[in-house]
């Protein structure tokens, strides 16, 4: 009997599914067993090819030999993971090997992933599909006994090969010909660019902004009460000096009068589970992680730990099928600080609503909740433990009771003119308790009646100013990225409930990286917790073409991406039409008559080509390149150390070459490397280190070095 080759993603699921298929065997990149043979990719091990394969000349970026259009795009194996593509193909190849199971990601890229190894492999086997959203080893059981046809995935993995050839044939040649254009190393594609005008027209908004200033009128009451000012419309705010004026000079000597007393009784429901957006948008907001550290926190909490579902999700509800195993779930996240709670949560009766409970609004995989398995919070360090305690105490939120109030609204007349308070009396705190939330900051009342008088008021005139939008912070980009229809033109609203179906621009899995991407090339930068964009990314938006400015291409795209996930738009219909727009976009730059000025430029000479050079920043230090991009030369300045400076205690940059090397700092501190060599010798010797201080403290124990008089005091209490 044959046996079954299940392909994985990456080798930590590789080994869960292995143990779980009792594969113990190891082999050179798999696990075998008597019935399967576990193997796994390390992510891509097989992507598109450079242009250079196509063509040698296209190794040389010359303007002239765009735009690179082959009629067939060739798969290459990617070399830094060769030798695992050897091992896979090896095993897939064998004799024995019937099938093969892919396990990799449950989604578009996933398939993607799987399938280019299969392909270059050249493998003709029969292909079915594992499909779980957590890695426990009850999940792999379970999805092995519903394992899908292969067949069912095809559509989905030509939408995933559509949006890669896409991005080949639009990016790689919008980025070349921009390149070659302006000699500048330029960068574009459908996702950033979009993007980066997002973050440009939030600083337009900003800058063309006029503050205006705005009046109020408050009545405090002998009881303490606070009456505000409303007009018909509920608004508050005057912005006419004279009518504010005119109102307070009417009104100073008049009294109150209740005119209506309104109680309400007012349920309040946590907010939903989390996405991964929703979760990085969190994380940014009360840790300030960035995206990418909040992902990769979450992949580890998932594949290593396994107390949490697969984090590339964009549904923020469960399924219908996933609420047989809440009970288990609270139970296996219910330990140490999460255990009242869990303890409360379990002895209700759950009626979950639509915003919790809804299957169709579940994509590839449902929320992201706590899996069956036992947490041990010890295993986890401090930033897992920050992440896991808020997907924990959302998951247990939605779960528990909602927050109950009662809220009266008082209307009182002075004159004519309508002032309102509001105040709530807490019922039941619910969900809230869990986040220790405490109302004493709301309002209560004292007893009023309808028809009660004040006539002894105390009458105000309040003022402000309209204050600009905020400029983006790494949270508030994602939620703009995951919903940018106020950044589309009139003209493409008809777009609007596209780009919403879509999930916005990019996916949850690509937009931590796409910001990544923009930091590192030079087009924003961060200044405390805001985003700034650089002179280059405004410029580089002068110089691409207007439509890929826009997150309507991103909503056409998708748009079609999915009716080829379905089945209803022929893939090389779509390729056909991409290959059309990324020769109009060439054309668009190569006619241009703009010009790009560097903002980076030094006065140093290139020692080659006598231009001069500019000054790069990147995550390592500082680096001068020659603004020539034919001559290419490159010199590293400065490089950021983990060497603390003797006086203010800030990492150091290292600068200079060969003996002249030195560490410098921001405080002023200057020293050479080899006296810096030397200084951390010498404390070296007179430093104790940490296993000298335990065995001094053992021998103390171990001499008697207790406080036995206490010691005796404690034994007689006990007595």
């Amino acid at each position: 009997m044959g046996k079954t080759l299940v392909l994985a993603e990456k080798p930590s699921v590789g080994r869960d599914i292995a143990r779980v298929l009792n594969c113990n065997k190891k082999g050179n990149g798999y696990l075998e067993g008597s019935n399967y043979i576990v193997t796994w990719a390390l992510g891509h091990l097989v992507t598109l090819a450079d242009p250079e394969v196509y063509d040698e000349k296209l190794k040389t970026w010359r303007l002239d030999d765009l735009p690179m259009l082959p009629s067939q795009l060739k798969l290459v194996v990617i070399k830094k993971s060769g030798k695992q593509f050897s091992a896979v193909k090896t095993q897939m190849n064998r004799n024995d090997v019937q099938d093969i199971v892919i396990g990799t990601d449950a989604g578009r890229e996933g398939e993607l992933v799987a399938r280019w190894i299969i392909e270059k492999a050249h493998v003709k086997k029969p292909v079915k599909r594992l499909w779980i959203s957590s890695v426990t080893d009850k999940a792999i059981r379970d999805g092995f006994k519903q394992l899908k046809p292969g067949g069912e995935y095809e559509n989905l993995y030509a939408s995933a090969v559509a949006r890669s050839e896409a991005d080949w044939y639009v990016g790689l040649n919008a980025t070349r010909a921009l390149t070659t254009k302006f000699n500048a190393q330029l960068s574009t594609g459908r996702v950033q660019t979009p993007t980066l005008a997002m973050i440009a027209a939030r600083e337009s908004e900003i800058r063309e902004f006029q503050p205006q200033k705005f009046y109020g009128i408050e009545a405090k009451t002998s009881n303490g009460v606070t009456l505000t000012w409303q007009d018909a419309k509920n608004n508050s705010r005057i912005f006419s000096k004279e009518r504010a004026d005119t109102l307070y000079n009417q009104l100073k000597t008049k009294p109150a009068k209740v005119v209506n007393v309104d109680k309400s009784y007012k349920k309040k429901y946590a907010p939903q589970l989390y996405d991964l957006t929703e979760l990085q948008r969190d994380a940014n907001r009360i840790f300030g992680y960035s995206g990418k550290q909040t992902l990769s926190l979450m992949q580890k909490l998932y594949e290593q730990h396994k107390v949490l579902t697969y984090p590339r999700t964009d549904s923020r509800v469960i399924s219908t099928d996933i609420v047989p195993t809440l009970k288990e779930r609270v139970k296996a996240c219910g330990v140490d600080e999460y255990a009242r709670i869990a303890n409360k949560v379990m002895k209700r009766e759950w009626k979950l609503p639509k915003s919790v409970v809804d299957n169709t609004k579940v994509s590839d995989h449902h929320a992201i909740i706590p899996t069956e398995q036992q947490v041990i919070l010890a295993e986890l360090n401090d930033k897992e433990r920050k992440i896991y305690d808020l997907v924990v105490k959302r998951f247990l939120a939605v779960l528990a009771d909602p927050y109950e109030y009662e809220q009266t609204t008082i209307e009182a007349k002075i004159d004519s003119e309508r002032f309102m308070t509001k105040g709530n009396i807490v019922k039941k705190l619910g969900w809230k308790e869990i986040y220790q939330e405490n109302n004493n900051s709301e309002e209560q009342l004292p007893a009023i009646q309808q028809g009660d008088s004040f006539p002894n008021i105390k009458i105000t005139q309040t003022n402000g100013e309209t204050k600009p939008p905020e400029r983006f912070t790494e949270g508030g980009l994602l939620q703009a990225m995951e919903n940018p229809v106020r950044y589309m033109s009139s003209d493409e609203k008809h777009l609007a409930k596209t780009i919403n179906q879509v999930g916005g621009l990019g996916t949850v899995a690509t937009r931590a990286d796409i910001i990544e991407k923009l930091f590192n090339n030079q087009l924003m930068e961060m200044r405390g917790k805001h985003i700034f964009i650089t002179s280059k990314g405004r410029q580089l938006l002068d110089l691409v073409p207007e439509d890929l400015q826009s997150p309507a291409l991103t909503a056409e795209w998708e748009n079609k991406l999915g009716q080829i996930a379905e089945g209803k738009l022929d893939k090389d219909r779509f390729i056909k039409e991409m290959k059309s727009y990324a020769k109009d976009v060439v054309q668009q730059i190569k006619n241009s008559d703009e010009t790009f000025k560097h903002d980076n430029m030094t006065g140093t000479k290139c020692p080659d080509c006598e231009k001069l050079m500019l000054e790069i920043k990147n995550k390592n230090g500082r680096m001068l390149v020659c603004q020539d991009r034919s001559c290419g030369h490159k010199k590293n300045i400065a490089k950021h150390t983990n060497a603390r400076c003797p006086n203010c205690h800030k990492r150091l940059e290292l600068r200079g070459e060969g003996e002249g090397k030195m560490f410098t700092c921001k405080c002023g501190h200057r020293e050479k490397l080899s006296a810096f060599n030397k200084r951390k010798e010498k404390e070296k010797k007179h430093k104790v280190s940490k296993q000298d201080v335990n065995k001094y403290l053992k021998k103390q124990d171990d001499d008697g070095f207790k406080n036995n008089a206490l010691a005796d005091a404690l034994s007689k209490l006990k007595e």
